[in-house]
């Protein structure tokens, strides 16, 4: 890859330097979710939906951070002193971006074909893995909820914690009746996530 193209990359915001990941990590979306669709299309017969599921999955950016530190990029993201401090290289959201800021640039310099190969191959544990396969968390707890004759789960944010580039998020959720669960984040949709899955985990 060229190395003008690899350095814009992996650099932060927090450089403060005239080019940084968010320009590739936009075009790199798009070419993740298309090399994960045309694999899922490839692969199974599921209707639309389920196919959906696995590709919101696949996508999402805690897979993206997982590949990411599975690869060991976090010891290559260019970070300000602050942002590295504030634990930005581990954090989901800075990792996912960085993830596909690294698909983007190689679709610049190589093309969709190369592209593809490489998500094929970083993604093939996840994808192995079935994720996507069982209902999100949220969606099972909702479930659950209704299953059970309970009023539906609510969630709260507690507290975020950080400064942007490396924030932390705590959400609560409740079932009445039933319990409360706190869980944090580099989100609030990661926050309430885990929260929700770490409700399951306790009450169901």
């Amino acid at each position: 890859m060229r190395d003008d193209l690899w350095r814009e990359a992996l650099t932060h915001g927090s450089m403060g330097e005239a080019r940084d990941y968010q320009r590739l990590e936009f075009l790199g979306d798009r070419v993740l979710g298309l090399a994960i669709a045309d694999w899922l299309h490839e692969k199974s017969d599921a209707a639309e939906g389920k196919l959906s599921q696995r590709l919101n999955a696949l996508v999402s950016r805690e897979t993206c951070a997982d590949v990411a530190r599975t690869l060991g990029v976090p010891a290559h993201i260019r970070l300000g002193k602050q942002a590295r401090d504030d634990g930005g290289a581990d954090s989901d959201n800075i990792l996912g971006d960085v993830m596909e800021a690294l698909i983007g640039a190689l679709f610049v310099d190589r093309g969709f074909d190369v592209a593809q190969a490489f998500v094929r191959r970083a993604w093939n544990k996840p994808m192995a893995g079935g994720a996507g396969q069982r209902k999100h968390p949220k969606a099972a707890l909702q479930e659950w909820a209704a299953g059970n004759r309970r009023k539906p789960p609510v969630y709260t944010l507690v507290r975020r914690d950080g400064p942007d580039h490396a924030a932390s998020f705590t959400v609560s959720v409740e079932v009445k009746g039933v319990g409360v669960m706190e869980a944090r984040g580099s989100s609030k949709q990661e926050a309430e996530t885990s929260a929700a899955r770490e409700f399951m985990n306790r009450f169901a």
